[in-house]
This record gives structure tokens, sequence and C-alpha cells, in this order.
């Protein structure tokens, strides 16, 4: 997206308004998966990432979350409020801005070829992994439910690497045909 000095235009303003929507609707279809639902959060993360660049994806998810936390409920099982960012599964959301820096810097610098698209969203995929992990298992270390690093693994990575190689896979085809409408 082009900037018109510092001031987003009505174009720009239009396309961050619906990438909340998308994420937001994303987020509520929800398959129930132990501590941490299957959602289609990713794949909007790595859809808005990859069409709209690094800034506007930042800007639909920094809205996003400031909806969630002051208790809209945009997040998955359609809840929010400060407890969803602070809570186990925070971290994934925290961890979306690193999908969205690495997806965005990828898919312009390399005008979305399809591999480049897919290994960037699987890179950020894994920050995203890393960091929601972390503060997954942080989060627990201090209840009377604590966890290993090595338990949270197998609670919030494992389950969740076939679908999101999905998401990833439909996520570049998708991305691919889109692009050339914006």
């Amino acid at each position: 997206m082009k900037k018109n000095n510092s001031i987003l235009t009505a174009h720009e303003l239009t396309y961050i308004a619906l990438a909340v929507a998308f994420l937001t609707v994303c987020s509520w279809l929800a398959i129930p998966a132990g501590d941490i639902p299957i959602t289609l959060q990713t794949f909007a993360v790595f859809v808005i990432s990859a069409l709209l660049g690094g800034n506007a994806s930042l800007m639909a998810l920094f809205v996003y979350i400031l909806m969630g936390l002051i208790g809209l409920p945009v997040f998955s099982g359609m809840t929010g409020g400060p407890g969803r960012i602070l809570g186990p599964t925070g971290g994934y959301l925290i961890g979306f801005l690193f999908t969205i820096l690495i997806v965005g810097a990828f898919s312009r610098r390399f005008n979305r070829q399809p591999l480049i698209l897919a290994i960037s969203m699987a890179l950020g995929m894994v920050a995203c992994y890393s960091f929601g992990t972390v503060w997954f298992a942080a989060v627990y270390m201090g209840s009377l439910n604590a966890v290993s690093l090595g338990t949270a693994l197998l609670k919030c990575v494992v389950p969740y690497i076939i679908p999101d190689a999905v998401k990833i896979t439909v996520a570049t085809w998708m991305v691919r045909h889109l692009s050339p409408q914006l």
C-alpha cells in the first residue's frame, strides 16, 4: 500500500477494515481441540499480510487486538476482554505480529511468488508457535497446573502442524489469485 505522507487514504482504510472483519470471522470459525482451538485466525493473518503488506496488516492486527482487549467478541469462541490476551493463548495473538512482519516483508520483496509465500508463511507460523508456546508455558508455570516446555509443545504445536500446513497451502493459492485484483 502506498502512503500519502502519513495520512491513510480511504482505499487503505477500507482494506484495513475489511482485514479486521476477515480476521474476526476467521477467529469465530473454531474447532475445539484441547486448550487451543483450531481456528482460521492464522489463515487470515497469512492472507492479510501477504496481500496488504506489513504496515496495513499491522494496523489491522492492532485494531483487532484493541477491539478484543476492550471486550468486543472478536477472538475465538466469540470472546473478548483482557483475560484472553493475558491468558494462556494470548501469546499466539501477539505472535501474529511476527507472522505479519515475516510474511509481509517476503511477499512484497519477492512479488508474491508461491514458493516464497509458502516458505514465509511457514517461517511466520514457526515464529508464532514459538512466542505462543513460550507464553502458554509461562502462564502455566506459575499455576498449580504447571507444564513443561515439552508438554506445551505437545499441546500447542504438534496437533496444529497439519491443519496449519493446509492453511498455508490454501492461503498461498488464494493470495496468488487475489493479488492481481488489488
